[in-house]
């Protein structure tokens, strides 16, 4: 048994700076390979906030990469956290933000949105010079601008959004490969450290993802037509549906309304975090029902049918992974 400090929350041993990924006490150096010094230019230690589907599947596939540096998880309920550690998703865990940013090099926030900015702010005012803040939320504008100053000299945030995810919830439904293949966009201001931006892309690419960065406000924009307003619309075809209809509900039924399956405490976040640019894709999504409504209500068959056309000529020329 370590003779090192117990960490007051978890009753684990409290890691140490100088050992990362190690227990306070083990003087014991690890092996490392080529590829474990390739993930330590990125993180030695990273703490994951909110260790459900997105946070426990960035551990998975962080693992699975070859990574063997310290994980340390943090949300509020301890019974949880526990068990993600007994999974093997997390070394070790925390109820405190800032604890465990006092020792993590690399900290991701996958936490509803607007959970996020307090959460990196408690753990930022921790944290050393050279740690990076991240997160995986769904918005960016709304939070990268509170975040754009206030921080500690040395430590930077840079706001991140993985293009992967499910309707499901909790780590149990975690994945190693969520990510792979999956486009990540990261939405640095033009005065984000460049090393600091470059580590990031490698951490994501390290999970396997395509990284592309744009601006908070073009990735709000796009994201409020590609994801935020495709769950309005599927929430909104669900609510149509009777209890008796839904006796008669297929696979069309079942795929087009998957996502209204999500945590709705969690989208109220996120379409209220993105409000203007969701309130102009429900615009833009509503001309577009009144164009098939008045089709139809004329009985102008060419025209139904050209608006049935250009809309698969659209989808088709999609290539989603």
């Amino acid at each position: 048994m370590s003779d090192s400090p117990l960490n007051s929350t978890t009753g684990l041993p409290r890691q140490t700076a100088d050992s990362p990924g190690q227990p306070a006490g083990n003087s014991q150096p690890a092996q490392v390979d080529h590829r474990d010094a390739n993930h330590r230019e990125v993180a030695t230690h990273v703490a994951i906030a909110g260790v459900g589907l997105i946070g426990g599947s960035i551990a998975l596939a962080l693992r699975n990469s070859g990574f063997t540096g310290s994980i340390t998880g943090i949300g509020r309920n301890r019974q949880r956290l526990e068990a993600a550690r007994q999974h093997g998703l997390i070394d070790r865990w925390t109820t405190d933000p800032a604890e465990a940013g006092a020792t993590c090099d690399l900290f991701v926030f996958c936490t509803p949105v607007h959970k996020i900015v307090a959460g990196v702010r408690q753990a930022a005012a921790a944290s050393q010079p050279g740690t990076l803040l991240t997160d995986a939320g769904s918005s960016k504008e709304e939070l990268c601008t509170a975040l754009r100053d206030g921080l500690p000299e040395g430590v930077t945030f840079i706001g991140a959004h993985p293009l992967a995810g499910s309707e499901k919830q909790g780590f149990e439904h975690a994945s190693a490969t969520l990510y792979h293949g999956r486009t990540c966009v990261l939405t640095p201001w033009p005065e984000s450290p460049p090393a600091q931006c470059a580590r990031l892309r490698r951490f994501w690419e390290l999970l396997g993802m395509k990284v592309v960065e744009r601006s908070p406000a073009e990735h709000d924009s796009a994201l409020a037509r590609t994801s935020h307003l495709p769950h309005v619309v599927a929430a909104a075809l669900a609510a149509t549906l009777s209890r008796e209809d839904g006796q008669l509900a297929a696979t069309g039924f079942r795929d087009t309304t998957r996502i209204a399956s999500g945590d709705p405490e969690l989208w109220q976040a996120i379409l209220e975090s993105n409000q203007p640019a969701v309130l102009a894709a429900v615009d833009r999504f509503q001309g577009e029902l009144d164009r098939f409504r008045k089709a139809l209500q004329d009985g102008d068959g060419p025209g139904l049918k050209k608006l049935l056309e250009d809309a698969k000529r659209n989808r088709d020329s999609f290539n989603i992974p």
